[in-house]
């Protein structure tokens, strides 16, 4: 479309400064900006004046220095000492599906193990055929595949089990991430091992100090299992694992054994530590609920939130958050502005993957009014994410693990969110 104004002729140059000129007239009509000139748009700034950095400043590239508060946190007093501890993804900080590596939350039992990757070796023993040991190397030579996955430490959302405890969605929900993993399907490294007929459960086993082990269902390592060298592209981390670590898709974190060096095949779980007196839901009547591996669909408003007010006050407002199933994808997100009251479907946005996270938005105007913030996502089996009453009426609330009920978060007249409960 060609622009025409008294006394301007038709030219390109007019054309393109009077295209770039229409969009701020609109931003600023929407977000009630004032005629007065702005000094941070009129006058120079010094990165408009002097040098930056070159190019190998930063041989491997940081975020801006303002970016600096977008974090990993712990909280101390969740624990006894750090190096057993765990710290959460700033999910309020983030938009999109996938978390920057530097950002995907910690759990450790031992501390972080630095791994020498041309001294680690991965071994398959016990019911097989040829028990084997292979290096690095070895593993880089099997065909590998791409896969982005959540991965949710089963006791996300474990505190608010009792009640509304922690005010912010990265100390509520943070215990998780999404990325695209690279790795070697685990079917092709049993298959290589030749597994016996009785061979019917897997015990991975990490090479930190806590060793940790847990029992997986030879069903559930020939569907999707990886034995995973990359996270978006890159190595893994130490944290999450370097340099070769166990995804098993959709099932609660605690089975991604991490600095992965044995897997041993049984006829039967071995019912070890992380699978007996943790990591099981345990009841109202003292019973304990025995292989509970699914994680439930979940979802949660990242924008507004405790650590994410809103600061323009009233008048357009995008609602953000993200969903996640452990049994396949997210078509629907609904969203409520009045405690449930009244519901509105989301717009799903970017790309729909088995066992990830979806990003979801709803763009209202807001009219300054107090809010009851809440979202309840719907997988691809028909599942609908229940209520935290509708859980606690089935199992109580002694437990610790598997808490998928829906999060409220109370928004004042000044865009400060909170952490409560409603009935």
């Amino acid at each position: 479309m060609l622009i025409k104004s008294k006394g301007m002729k038709p030219s390109r140059r007019n054309f393109l400064k009077a295209a770039a000129a229409a969009p701020v007239a609109a931003v600023a009509g929407r977000a009630g900006a004032q005629d007065t000139p702005d000094p941070a748009i009129v006058e120079k700034q010094p990165w408009n004046q002097f040098l930056g950095a070159g190019v190998d400043e930063a041989p491997y590239g940081m975020p801006s220095k303002f970016e600096a508060h977008v974090r990993r946190q712990n909280v101390p007093w969740l624990t006894a000492d750090p190096v057993s501890s765990i710290n959460f993804t700033p999910l309020h900080e983030l938009d999109g599906i996938i978390t920057p590596n530097g950002l995907c939350f910690e759990r450790h039992h031992s501390g972080v193990a630095e791994v020498d990757p041309a001294e680690h070796r991965l071994m398959i023993n016990g019911l097989v055929d040829r028990p084997l040991v292979f290096t690095m190397q070895d593993l880089m030579r099997f065909p590998r595949e791409n896969h982005v996955y959540f991965l949710e430490c089963a006791a996300n959302t474990g505190m608010e089990w009792a009640g509304s405890q922690l005010n912010g969605c990265q100390f509520t929900h943070g215990m998780i991430h999404n990325v695209m993993y690279t790795g070697v399907p685990l079917r092709l490294l049993l298959a290589e091992a030749g597994v016996k007929t009785n061979g019917k459960w897997l015990l991975p086993e990490g090479a930190d100090a806590a060793g940790m082990t847990r029992s997986i269902p030879m069903e559930k390592a020939l569907d999707d299992c990886l034995v995973a060298f990359k996270m978006n592209g890159e190595a893994l981390r130490p944290e999450q694992g370097y340099p070769v670590r166990l995804v098993v898709p959709g099932w609660e974190g605690n089975m991604w054994v991490k600095w992965l060096r044995r897997i041993e095949v049984g006829d039967e779980p071995w019912h070890h530590r992380e699978e007996t007196s943790k990591y099981t839901d345990l009841l109202a009547n003292g019973q304990a609920r025995r292989f509970t591996w699914e994680m439930d669909a979940k979802s949660v408003i990242t924008s507004p939130s405790p650590q994410m007010p809103i600061t323009h006050g009233p008048g357009p407002l995008t609602i953000t958050g993200v969903a996640w199933s452990g049994r396949g994808t997210i078509p629907r997100v609904d969203v409520t502005t009045d405690g449930g009251i009244t519901w509105q479907q989301a717009r799903m946005s970017g790309p729909s993957l088995d066992k990830s996270m979806h990003r979801f938005y709803l763009d209202i105007q807001w009219d300054g009014k107090p809010m009851l913030l809440q979202s309840r996502a719907h997988d691809s089996t028909g599942y609908v994410q229940p209520t935290k009453e509708q859980l606690r009426a089935i199992r109580g609330e002694n437990s610790i693990y598997h808490n998928n009920g829906i999060q409220t978060w109370a928004v004042d007249e000044q865009g400060v969110a909170e952490n409560v409960e409603i009935s």
